[in-house]
C-alpha cells in the first residue's frame, strides 16, 4: 500500500486564500492546457521555468509578494508556448514582465517584441516593468496592473 501525505494548504495562496488542490489527471500526460498538450511543453522549458521560481530576483519576490495579495490569481514563470513568462493571470488574459537592464540590449528588445507579438496573438495584454519601476513605485506598478486585469475582467479587483 502506498502513503500518501495529506493535503496541506500553501504557505503562499495566490488569491488572498486557501486554495483547495487541483485534482491530477487520471491518466498521467494526458493534461491540456490553453495551449495544447501540456506534455507538448518541453522538458527543457519546464526545468527553466522550476528554476526561475527557485530563484526569483528580487524585484520578482518583491512583485510577486504584492501580486499574491490581489483578489485574481497569479502565477510566475510560466510556460507559454516557447516562452516562460515572469506573471500571468489567465483568467484576465494578462502578462506581466519584469525587465532587468539587458532588455535593453537591441537584440534582447527584438527578441521581446516577437515574444509580445505572439502572446497578443493568442489574445494576452502584456505589461512590462523596468526593475527599476518596481523598486521605486511598487504601488504605482500594482496600480496599473490591478486597473488592467479589472478592465480585462470588467470587475474590480
Amino acid at each position: 500500500m502506498e502513503h500518501v501525505e495529506p493535503f496541506r494548504a500553501s504557505p503562499f495562496p495566490l488569491d488572498g486564500g486557501s486554495n483547495p488542490p487541483s485534482q491530477p489527471s487520471p491518466v498521467e500526460g494526458e493534461g491540456f492546457s490553453r495551449f495544447g498538450r501540456t506534455d507538448q511543453v518541453s522538458g527543457r522549458m519546464l526545468r527553466r521555468a522550476q528554476s526561475l521560481r527557485a530563484q526569483p530576483t528580487w524585484t520578482e519576490a518583491k512583485l510577486w509578494d504584492r501580486l499574491r495579495q490581489l483578489n485574481v490569481r497569479f502565477r510566475r514563470q510560466v510556460p507559454m508556448g516557447q516562452y516562460v513568462v515572469d506573471f500571468v493571470c489567465h483568467r484576465a488574459n494578462l502578462v506581466i514582465e519584469v525587465d532587468g537592464g539587458v532588455h535593453q540590449l537591441t537584440d534582447v528588445a527584438v527578441r521581446d517584441l516577437t515574444r509580445d507579438a505572439w502572446l497578443v496573438s493568442q489574445g494576452y495584454t502584456v505589461l512590462r516593468f523596468t526593475t527599476r519601476q518596481v523598486e521605486n513605485d511598487i504601488d504605482g506598478v500594482v496600480r496599473d496592473i490591478r486597473n488592467t486585469a479589472s478592465n480585462r475582467l470588467k470587475q474590480v479587483i
